[in-house]
């Protein structure tokens, strides 16, 4: 990574947002909290036409949801007056959380993703001052069966293709995975080999506690998942999944993480389930594989020798420096960081409330 350059980490909490930066991906500096006393459970980062946009995810339990975003680094911050993701009067529903913000591509400027609570998807191509309703999943014949995960109801992967604008997946929870091929018009389930342990029927269709997906960087019709157990991987773009969770010491957890520039690297977060909910044996630890899956190597250097806190879904990312820089956010409030792909943690922050939400940028100094 060249000298100039700064990284961002972006800490979303029960308690507000605190934004951390970096020269050296070592020592850090904190500023926030912003938004004190609001949840932030989801933050996008949009770095592209040469612009750091901070878009975040902000719910107030007096004000209900809504999206803000500051193109300063949080110096000042911007809400539409009419909130940027609203209901229609016909569409019998209120927004409850703003679960995921992803923008899209280098070559869709200001194509921005959200998906929300109640489960619904939502695109912006303002750079996230404005959304509208994806109507083909919202009036999708399954949605009255989707139900409600222990975070509640929540639409919180939209994975767009970075070589087919036309194909988006979108995962739910509960729900499972959905993939359109034609802009949104409709969505097919594409759960085949993700199972349902806790259903009647083990292998349904759709209604999968899918709690995380992300795409392969380099072959991009393969996708990972991080279920309510089990971790799978799918070569044909969602048609079929298969397990790839063997030489991990658990198949639950919530984190799923791919390497932005090399095929078949990911990262994921075992945790202890159904009823612990804990690290295995109590010590945190980030397992990577090189292989998409076909093995996997535990990294804990740096991190503490005992640790019960659990990593939520999107209480972790990764920048595009190189090597790659990995965080990673606990319920305890301590961020960890790595500049070196995993081999070695040091604290970002410590002592923060809940941590929800991490995002990681490289961004110009």
């Amino acid at each position: 990574m060249s000298a100039p350059d700064t990284v961002l980490v972006a800490i979303g909490t029960k308690k507000g947002l605190w934004l951390a930066t970096s020269r050296d991906r070592a020592t850090w500096s904190l500023s926030g909290p912003h938004f004190l006393m609001n949840e932030i459970p989801s933050i996008g980062i949009d770095t592209r036409g040469g612009r750091t946009r901070i878009l975040v995810g902000v719910r107030s339990e007096h004000w209900g949801p809504t999206v803000a975003h500051s193109d300063d680094l949080g110096s000042t911050w911007t809400e539409p007056d009419h909130g940027a993701i609203r209901f229609g009067d016909g569409d019998g529903a209120a927004l409850e959380r703003v679960w995921q913000l992803r923008p899209d591509t280098d070559d869709r400027p200001g194509v921005v993703w959200a998906g929300c609570e109640p489960i619904s998807v939502w695109r912006s191509v303002d750079g996230g001052e404005h959304f509208d309703l994806e109507r083909g999943l919202w009036d999708h014949p399954h949605r009255p069966e989707w139900g409600a995960g222990y975070g509640g109801a929540a639409a919180h992967s939209v994975v767009p293709h970075p070589q087919d604008e036309n194909t988006v997946h979108v995962a739910m929870s509960t729900g499972g995975v959905y993939r359109t091929t034609d802009g949104g018009a409709s969505w097919e389930p594409r759960n085949t080999g993700i199972t349902a342990y806790f259903l009647p029927d083990p292998n349904p269709e759709f209604g999968q506690c899918v709690h995380k997906i992300a795409r392969d960087a380099v072959a991009p019709d393969r996708l990972y998942a991080q279920n309510h157990h089990g971790v799978y991987r799918t070569d044909d773009s969602g048609d079929t999944w298969k397990s790839i969770a063997d030489g991990l010491p658990t198949d639950f957890g919530f984190v799923m993480l791919t390497h932005p520039r090399r095929e078949g690297t990911i990262w994921v977060v075992p945790i202890e389930a159904d009823r612990e909910r804990i690290p295995p044996d109590g010590r945190l630890a980030v397992y990577r594989s090189e292989d998409a899956g076909n093995s996997w190597t535990r990294l804990d250097s740096g991190l503490p020798e005992r640790d019960y806190n659990v990593v939520l879904r999107d209480a972790a990312a990764v920048d595009t420096g190189d090597p790659v820089g990995v965080y990673f956010g606990t319920r305890g409030g301590e961020v960890y960081g790595s500049a070196d792909e995993g081999a070695t943690f040091g604290t970002v922050a410590a002592h923060l409330p809940d941590i929800l939400c991490v995002r990681a940028a490289v961004i110009a100094s």
